[in-house]
């Protein structure tokens, strides 16, 4: 699946979670997913926790981060 196709399955809507960045369908934000990812969380787990998902979902939350750091650039501090 593209990028372009993982993106669609993210919606933004200002009706809906303040806005956040949604899965499609769900009231699933987009950094919820990202914070599971981050802190070890397996795939499956996350599944399992959200059945409505499949792992494109979770897919498309990762390319949505990855498109989001290429927009930003965040003050990360010196290393």
């Amino acid at each position: 699946m593209a990028d372009r196709a993982l993106l669609d399955r993210i919606t933004a809507d200002p009706k809906v979670c303040f806005g956040k960045p949604c899965i499609r369908g769900h009231r699933i934000w987009v950094s919820l997913i990202l914070d599971k990812l981050a802190a070890g969380t397996p795939v499956a787990e996350i599944l399992a926790d959200h059945p409505g998902l499949v792992e494109d979902d979770i897919r498309a939350c990762i390319a949505y981060g990855a498109e989001m750091s290429r927009l930003r650039d965040l003050d990360l501090g010196a290393a």
